[in-house]
């Protein structure tokens, strides 16, 4: 179905070009000529499509969704319709990568967690430095609240480096019932199996080759290559910890979640422990 304002447009390029009256193009074109001279009454919101473009630019993998919520929390009051239509109309749609079809599998159901640090699902995440030096990054979220828990950065990230942030973390929450993992080396090794059960902390693997099975890990590593590794050059270590570092701040604290209601994970978790 061709939208109104694209027939008025071809309407004016037919009158234009073949120099016919406008009665006759909208007859031709099957424009009814109230239609084609009707002039929107809709007030434009000052401001609004530079904040818009603005927002778009500052966060290039935002949907129009997303940058709706970020307009709103920057004061202006317009539904998400409007913010599609300038977004779409700026052309600013965020081009889908697409992705290697896989084979159906039958996938073993797992139950949802009902309460925050109830499981943490946990994941490795691979980048380079500008020298290239590699660098992995070991990434824990909460299945419940979404939230970053744990996002550390190393050039070597052994089982010992593992349990350290994985205590820092506790220290700073509390200690996790389960923990969801793949079946890598530094979580089957002897250190941190003693660590898990000093813990009393039930570790939990996927199925060699379902990384589906730790999707709540999947889906944080790809918004974390996506919007940060994709986007971002390191040339050293100490820039690659701290601009990660601050992505993480700003998944948890700015970033809205689009399976919490577009609430951030930290209000979230705040508005879980009120209720509670």
């Amino acid at each position: 179905m061709v939208r109104p304002t694209v027939r008025r447009q071809a309407v004016g390029h037919v009158c234009q070009v073949l120099k016919v009256s406008e009665r006759r193009a909208c007859r031709v074109l099957g424009q009814h000529r109230s239609t084609q001279r009707r002039k929107g009454t809709r007030a434009e919101v000052p401001g609004l499509r530079q904040a818009i473009v603005d927002v778009a630019y500052e966060l290039p993998r935002y949907g129009y969704r997303r940058v709706h919520f970020v307009v709103q929390q920057r004061g202006f009051a317009v539904g998400q319709r409007r913010v599609r239509r300038v977004y779409a109309l700026a052309g600013l749609s965020v081009r889908r990568r697409r992705r290697k079809r896989l084979k159906v599998v039958v996938r073993r159901p797992r139950v949802a967690a009902t309460q925050p640090n109830e499981r943490w699902s946990m994941d490795f995440v691979h980048d380079q430095l500008a020298d290239g030096r590699r660098v992995r990054i070991f990434a824990a979220v909460d299945d419940f609240t979404r939230q970053s828990v744990v996002c550390g950065v190393g050039t070597t990230m052994s089982a010992v480096a593992v349990t350290q942030l994985l205590d820092q973390a506790i220290t700073q929450r509390q200690c996790p019932e389960v923990l969801v993992c793949d079946n890598g080396p530094e979580f089957r090794s002897l250190h941190f199996l003693q660590w898990a059960a000093s813990h009393r902390i039930d570790v939990q693997y996927i199925e060699p080759g379902k990384p589906i099975q730790n999707a709540f890990a999947e889906s944080f590593n790809g918004r974390l290559r996506d919007e940060c590794l994709n986007l971002h050059w390191f040339r050293t270590l100490p820039e690659a910890r701290r601009r990660i570092a601050d992505w993480c701040r700003h998944y948890n604290e700015e970033r809205p979640h689009g399976s919490l209601g577009y609430q951030t994970p930290n209000h979230f978790a705040l508005t879980h422990e009120v209720a509670a």
